[in-house]
């Protein structure tokens, strides 16, 4: 089932289902049930039009989906701009909340990069592309 432009599956119980929308966790299903009239064990597909007009109507009170991607980036661009400690960690992709960074935060980092020393293999490949590039440039013998 679609609900507003989410894909539930129908044999999901409404606390397990509604989640999936973003920024509705498992507290704030709780709330959304309630204003919605919906019990949370009911499975989706046993939910009539009405419950689901009505669950609906509960939903836009709450920022969910593209609305509060927006704020969460406007917020983040926000911190960038007046160049705060952690905006400048989000600039230069670093952990923003005081993790150590010595070890971990493969997340935010990404792959390892290994500076300084090189592979034999790496330094045969460049050895022989100096000398190419030597004889190339070096003036003919007569």
């Amino acid at each position: 089932m679609r609900i507003s432009g989410i894909e539930i599956p129908d044999n999901e119980r409404a606390q397990v289902a509604l989640t999936r929308f973003f920024g509705i966790g498992p507290k704030n299903v709780v709330e959304l049930a309630k204003k919605a009239g919906i019990d949370l064990n009911a499975r989706i597909k046993t939910l009539t039009r009405d419950d689901i007009g009505t669950l609906m109507k509960a939903l836009e009170e709450f920022r969910t989906e593209g609305d509060l991607k927006r704020e969460i980036r406007e917020n983040i661009d926000r911190l960038k701009a007046i160049k705060c400690y952690r905006g400048v960690r989000h600039l230069v992709s670093l952990p923003v909340r005081g993790q150590r960074t010595k070890t971990n935060s493969r997340t935010r980092k990404g792959r390892k990069k290994t500076v300084g020393s090189l592979t034999k293999e790496a330094w045969a490949k460049i050895e022989t592309q100096q000398k190419g590039a030597a004889a190339a440039t070096a003036p003919a013998k007569k």
